[in-house]
């Protein structure tokens, strides 16, 4: 066998996403409807947020609205994370780093990371305009990583458990 067969999983055989008795708890849970109804909301916040940051990075016009767009959107970052949080604690047992979501959590620390240093940049004033509308667009791509994740795995675990893709 290769070294490459031995590295990849074998997907036949691979853990499923959620055991049944996890599956039941995700599907009891009142913090599975509100992360199914905060994820939309962060993005369509993220999408507008993202129009604002580019608008004022192409035209220098509008800093202030693109400010609080930011803010807006990392409070509903930080609300999703709790909840999120939670609602593992409830499913897998665990506040955070459960093996089926484990990736997931590491870069959604990352875009914590990088939201949270654009709210500490902001309030120390440790950085011009550009440059924290710049930091933003870090925080935002990390983002766009993180919830790609998150729907592929989503995706795949409704392929498996048989419902559409």
């Amino acid at each position: 066998m290769s070294a490459t067969a031995r590295l990849a999983p074998d997907l036949r055989t691979a853990r499923p996403l959620y055991t049944r008795e996890e599956r039941a708890r995700r599907d009891a849970t009142i913090w599975t409807p509100v992360q199914g109804v905060l994820a939309p909301l962060q993005f369509l916040v993220f999408l507008a947020s993202l129009a604002l940051v580019l608008r004022y990075l192409w035209t220098g016009a509008g800093y202030e609205v693109a400010t609080v767009s930011i803010v807006v959107k990392t409070l509903v970052l930080y609300l999703i994370m709790v909840t999120g949080a939670i609602w593992e604690k409830v499913v897998f047992g665990r506040w955070l780093f459960a093996p089926a979501f484990f990736w997931e959590d590491v870069v959604s620390f990352l875009v914590i990371a990088l939201h949270t240093a654009y709210l500490w940049a902001l309030w120390q004033g440790a950085l011009d305009p550009r440059a924290l509308m710049t930091l933003a667009l870090a925080a935002y791509a990390a983002y766009v990583v993180n919830a790609t994740q998150f729907v592929l795995k989503l995706r795949a675990a409704r392929r498996a458990e048989g419902g559409r893709p």
